[in-house]
């Protein structure tokens, strides 16, 4: 009895299958699809610092060494919470980074002690506060910075940027279906992208010296620009009204 059932439903399912075959070679393939994109992009001032505090020590023994490096971030802690401000986080974060243990060996192979490395983020918008405080921490050696574009900055130029192109891509889907002899065009796919900022490093070295020459504790930066940009691709079908 169940071999009986199970034929006139392998027969229906193999009949549902050969009828959407042939309906999918019956489809014919689309015409007049046009494939277009545009772009537009801005340029904003970056408007958030991050500064990477290190120090790198060595010893004979792990433990002792442990313990230098957890005074020197200790202090810098100390130093970089008096800065924050409770009502504005964002205007200064203090965050710890890495801290790290390893052994060290010498020419011949052999371990002839340890190396350690402790690291403290500072980072906020108020560039000039973090700044100020990456100059006071005495502990810690500035190892890098980057300039950025914040959350908020790019959120609020991003709508904007995309809306232009988003016009840019209807302009160009009017000018492609005018000159093809066409009077209007529909929307067929379409894909938006937007693409983030990249943070610009600024060598060790040159803020080094710039502070020696200075002579001053706040760490000598200058903010440059961010280009925010939109990219808008898909293609349109082209018809006569």
């Amino acid at each position: 009895m169940p071999r009986t059932q199970a034929r006139p439903l392998s027969i229906l399912v193999a009949g549902l299958l050969a009828a959407a075959a042939a309906a999918a070679q019956v489809q014919p393939p689309p015409q007049n699809v046009v494939s277009l994109s545009a772009s537009a992009s801005v340029q904003v001032p970056q408007d958030w610092l991050t500064v990477v505090l290190a120090t790198t020590r060595d010893g004979a023994e792990a433990g002792a060494l442990q313990a230098q490096l957890k005074q020197a971030l200790d202090a810098a802690l100390t130093e970089a919470r008096r800065a924050v401000r409770p009502g504005a986080p964002q205007d200064l974060e203090v965050q710890t980074g890495g801290f790290s243990l390893s052994p060290r060996y010498g020419r011949d192979g052999r371990m002839s002690g340890w190396q350690g490395r402790a690291e403290l983020l500072l980072q906020g918008r108020d560039t000039a506060a973090v700044a100020a405080l990456a100059g006071r921490i005495q502990t810690l050696a500035v190892a890098s910075t980057a300039f950025s574009l914040s959350r908020e900055a790019r959120e609020k130029v991003e709508a904007q940027v995309v809306a232009d192109a988003i016009a840019r891509f209807r302009v160009r889907a009017d000018e492609v279906s005018r000159q093809f002899g066409f009077a209007a065009w529909s929307l067929r796919e379409v894909a938006v992208q937007t693409d983030s900022p990249v943070a610009v490093a600024l060598p060790r070295l040159r803020v080094a010296s710039a502070m020696a020459a200075a002579g001053d504790e706040s760490l000598p930066t200058e903010a440059g620009k961010a280009t925010v940009s939109a990219s808008v691709s898909g293609s349109v079908t082209l018809s006569p009204r």
